[in-house]
């Protein structure tokens, strides 16, 4: 074994003789009688996933929700629900009573009815002693089924009356658009409500990354408080940005009572499986100009070779080179080798190596 003095004067002679001829560097480096202690792997082939990290919240599809709106104007009399309850199929949900202007408009439809109807009688009997002729027959026929239409619309709209509107769907409660005792012109939003087997987990990405998501990839879900992790795929790629988000809506489905409406959920989806040596992080280097390598062991001696990493995954890379899947894999003391330095195994190097 070389002194501490002499093994430092070699490797300087052999620096200036590896500046002058190059190609004497791997021999230079293994008639040192020097070695480094490594530890190795193996090297495989296989692939990793490539995913995607997106946050959001579980919402009803558009096709799971139901609006219910005010048929007429009226006033709130009882609300029978509150926000976040299951309700079923036929549930009551509101009662609404006509306001005194409703019932006023009701009142009169049924007092023109009943006046076209005699109209219609006295029209018919004038005809039939002809002191009227046929289009005035023909007029008080349409005066009085325009009469009754108008009055069965009203009656379809509650306006005959106190009106409980009941759930049309097993369902739950998301939004309550009204108070109890308040006065609703027709067409406010009165109850807002989700079938529980419609619920899509919307989350957003940025358009740089939603480019290579496609309907059908595995996503991963995960809820933020905790629970089981459910695996489930994409339904929707959006097709815009939000304008208040800037990101990319983007649909999970998910399972019947997977999440509850609102709740927030991770997702990571899967965009594609990358192909190549899968190796660990660790093993990769990175030299003085910026190009990643790895350090491989064939017959005793370090050899790099340039890799590209296609996929940071973590633990694990996938990277693409000029790789011996035979040749141990260098996990440490690879920044100590060169070309065509001697390696000694450490105990559990040396029996993955063999």
């Amino acid at each position: 074994m070389l002194s501490a003095p002499a093994a430092g004067a070699f490797l300087l002679g052999a620096a200036l003789l590896c500046a002058v001829l190059p190609g004497a560097a791997v021999a230079a480096n293994a008639d040192a009688g020097l070695s480094v202690l490594v530890k190795t792997t193996t090297v495989r082939s296989g692939s990793l996933p490539h995913t995607l990290t997106a946050f959001g919240r579980a919402q009803p599809e558009p096709a799971a929700q139901i609006s219910l709106m005010a048929p007429l104007s009226a006033n709130v009399s009882e609300l029978y629900v509150r926000v976040g309850e299951r309700v079923a199929k036929g549930a009551p949900l509101v009662k609404l009573t006509p306001t005194p202007a409703t019932a006023a408009s009701y009142a009169a439809a049924v007092s023109a009815e009943h006046v076209a109807r005699d109209a219609l009688v006295r029209t018919r009997q004038l005809r039939a002693a002809r002191l009227a002729t046929e289009p005035q027959l023909a007029s008080a026929r349409k005066a009085e089924g325009d009469a009754r239409a108008a009055l069965a619309a009203l009656r379809a709209q509650g306006a005959a009356g106190p009106t409980v509107l009941r759930a049309p769907d097993a369902a739950i409660v998301l939004t309550i658009g009204a108070s109890a005792h308040a006065i609703v012109n027709e067409g406010s939003p009165l109850v807002e409500l989700a079938r529980p087997n419609g619920l899509v987990l919307r989350v957003g990405v940025i358009p740089a990354e939603a480019a290579s998501i496609k309907v059908g990839d595995v996503a991963l879900v995960a809820p933020i408080g905790g629970g089981a992790r459910i695996k489930t795929r994409v339904s929707l790629r959006g097709a815009a940005v939000d304008p208040l988000s800037g990101l990319v809506p983007i649909d999970i489905e998910l399972p019947v009572g997977a999440l509850l409406p609102g709740e927030s959920a991770q997702a990571r989806i899967t965009t594609a499986e990358v192909r190549g040596y899968v190796i660990p992080h660790s093993a990769v280097l990175v030299d003085g100009s910026g190009a990643t390598y790895v350090v491989q062991i064939e017959g005793g001696l370090a050899k790099t070779v340039p890799v590209k990493v296609t996929l940071a995954g973590g633990a694990h890379d996938v990277v693409a080179g000029a790789l011996d899947v035979a040749a141990p894999l260098v996990l440490a003391g690879a920044y100590q080798l060169q070309d065509g330095m001697k390696v000694r195994y450490g105990a559990t190097a040396a029996r993955a190596a063999r």
